[in-house]
């Protein structure tokens, strides 16, 4: 018989954790295949190990792990498909904005169409500020526009995916994971689901400015090499505009149709264009050497502090 994994990422999610319990198991009843729960507890300072803890402790198909401290959401994930050891896992964050009564119409998806991937295309966004919303769809479009590899729009974490697909991505050991892109790169058949993305039942999003930042700089820098391309096209840019400018004020000091000597004006803007190009290069070259850097240590993405009903 087949087995189900639904992976749950938390992280100060002690408002919503009852909840989420509670209708995860409710929509897995329904399934005729073996079922359980994976937490991911990402070093949460609230009472949510607490919580987990409780809920492993009387129910047996909920497996639980603990990091030592908090480690991001990309690792928690991460870490939910190293450690599954189903046929087929469903990531699903914890604040039930990707409702979890859809799991067993992704499995009819997935089942009626024979894929590897059943990814969650939201065709609308609840609860979420228009800045999000402009920023979110920019995003994709300027990822999709700057990668080699094409990306669905409008997509989350949430998705369906294989044994065939987990094998493939327990293999990859880079430590700055964008999973929605790795997992498209990975190949395979993928599908999409179209479905309305609800509000949060209760507390506050865990990815404020700066993680989205963050977290889009990343998927940015690991799938693309077009800014290096770009650094490489504004230097030639401004080469060209000083040799233009070059050429004019030496023809206008020969010739007297310009005051080369008193234009200070021309001269500021020299050089703040050329010093702001070279800043904007030695800034993205400086990105791909801290990404490499990274890489080099070679340190764990996440430490388990302590894991229940493995």
């Amino acid at each position: 018989m087949k087995k189900l994994a639904v992976i749950v990422p938390c992280y100060n999610e002690e408002l919503v954790i009852a909840e989420s319990y509670r209708r995860t198991k409710e929509a897995l009843k329904s399934l005729s295949i073996s079922t359980e729960i994976i937490y991911i507890n990402d070093g949460s300072q609230d009472k949510t190990r607490q919580k987990l803890d409780e809920i492993a402790a009387n129910d047996p198909f909920v497996k639980v792990i603990h990091f030592s401290r908090n480690f991001g959401h990309q690792p928690a994930v991460t870490a939910g498909i190293n450690h599954c050891d189903a046929d087929l896992a469903v990531i699903i964050d914890a604040d039930m904005q990707d409702p979890p009564e859809l799991i067993p119409k992704l499995l009819a998806l997935q089942e009626k169409e024979n894929a590897n991937v059943v990814y969650c295309v939201r065709k609308s966004r609840d609860g979420e500020s228009v800045f999000k919303k402009l920023t979110a769809k920019l995003f994709y479009r300027t990822l999709n526009y700057m990668s080699d590899v094409s990306f669905p729009v409008d997509t989350g974490d949430f998705r369906l995916i294989d044994r065939k697909v987990m094998d493939q991505f327990d293999k990859l050991r880079e430590r700055g994971k964008y999973i929605r892109g790795l997992i498209s790169w990975v190949g395979f058949k993928q599908v999409p689901f179209y479905y309305e993305r609800e509000s949060r039942i209760a507390g506050e999003t865990k990815y404020p400015f700066s993680k989205m930042w963050k977290f889009a700089s990343t998927a940015m820098l690991y799938f693309s090499k077009k800014p290096l391309y770009l650094a490489i096209s504004l230097g030639f840019i401004a080469v060209l505009v000083g040799i233009i400018l070059a050429i004019w004020f030496t023809l206008g000091k020969i010739y007297g149709f310009s005051n080369a000597e008193t234009g200070w004006t021309s001269i500021m803007t020299s050089v703040i264009f050329f010093g702001g190009v070279q800043l904007l290069t030695v800034g993205v070259l400086g990105q791909y050497i801290g990404i490499l850097f990274d890489e080099v240590k070679a340190r764990p993405e996440y430490i388990i502090d302590e894991k229940k009903n493995f």
